[in-house]
């Protein structure tokens, strides 16, 4: 099993840092990871968040490329139906020359109306956008787009929940950003249908979890940074709509859960605790990489820096053979 380590650079009103420290601290957390052995790092967009959640995710990783010389870098997610597919081409693969090689692209369909409409995309086609684009990113990439990415078969990711997305990442031939092994007979159903070998299978992506030597000390610090991550995520999902706002979150009950869907149930605990819960959500799936964050939502960079020292020397070891 493969560590990655998970970045968004959020930067709440609560804890508000100055913002050109925050993106300086992360690349050095970045340097940091890839000395304790994390084998990936991955960054995530979003747009108009009040917390300032990353918005441009290829810049940021063309940033990591420069300052690491092993890890893969991922994104988890690009949105694409926001991204015109001849940028989205050249930005992969001025990022894949960078870094040597190194890039695992993570594509999603998006879910939140004031982002659709903010670029002018289709929310209603946002699937069959974001299946279009995989298709697009192959074609120019074999048709001499320049500059042409290192990878020949530069991994891409499709950021699909849910069985009818995991069947549909699985007739692109795609890899799967989710470590939930309920999709996997989906997944693999979907290659099948198309045609692609089983063999071929990966599945990876967002553990939910964070990792603690003493949870009694950390989860009152932790809390709160769970309960802002969850809430911004739902009303995200229900902005632009007339839903009704959801109900804050009970952090609390979030790590009581034992689901597996996102957004219903969050890991907490000592190496052991998350391992054994990890397992569980793995399964017997074709999962090669997981992911944790790096900091929630605003967290100290101190104590980020510590939870990554704990992924990377203490639960790593654990997941070893997965």
């Amino acid at each position: 099993m493969k560590i990655g380590i998970y970045f968004d650079l959020r930067n709440p009103s609560g804890w508000q840092q100055d913002p050109a420290q925050l993106y300086g601290a992360t690349l050095e957390l970045c340097e940091e990871a890839e000395r304790l052995g994390a084998d990936s790092i991955w960054v995530s967009e979003h747009h108009q968040f009040d917390d300032g959640y990353l918005p441009q995710p290829l810049t940021m990783a063309a940033a990591i490329a420069a300052r690491t010389r092993r890890v893969r870098i991922g994104t988890a997610v690009v949105v694409a139906p926001f991204h015109h597919p001849v940028h989205l081409a050249e930005q992969a693969a001025v990022v894949d020359l960078i870094s040597a090689g190194r890039l695992e692209l993570g594509l999603g369909a998006g879910y939140s109306r004031p982002e659709f409409d903010l670029f002018g995309a289709d929310i209603a086609q946002r699937y069959a956008t974001t299946d279009e684009r995989y298709r697009e990113l192959r074609r120019l990439w074999a048709d001499g787009v320049r500059p042409q990415p290192i990878q020949a078969d530069l991994p891409i990711w499709m950021g699909y929940a849910g069985p009818h997305g995991a069947r549909r990442a699985g007739r692109l031939g795609a890899r799967l950003l989710t470590p939930n092994h309920e999709m996997a007979a989906h997944y693999l159903a979907g290659l099948h249908e198309a045609g692609h070998p089983l063999e071929s299978a990966r599945m990876g992506g967002n553990a939910s979890a964070w990792v603690t030597d003493d949870p009694e000390r950390d989860w009152p610090i932790v809390k709160p940074h769970v309960a802002h991550m969850f809430d911004t995520y739902r009303a995200a999902a229900v902005a632009g709509t007339d839903l009704s706002p959801p109900r804050p979150v009970d952090p609390d009950r979030l790590v009581a859960s034992s689901e597996a869907r996102p957004l219903s149930a969050f890991r907490f605990g000592t190496p052991d605790d998350v391992a054994s819960s990890l397992r569980t959500l793995v399964g017997d799936a074709p999962v090669e990489t997981l992911l944790f964050w790096a900091s929630i939502a605003g967290m100290p960079t101190d104590m980020a820096a510590r939870g990554i020292e704990t992924v990377c020397t203490q639960l790593k070891p654990l997941l070893a053979d997965l």
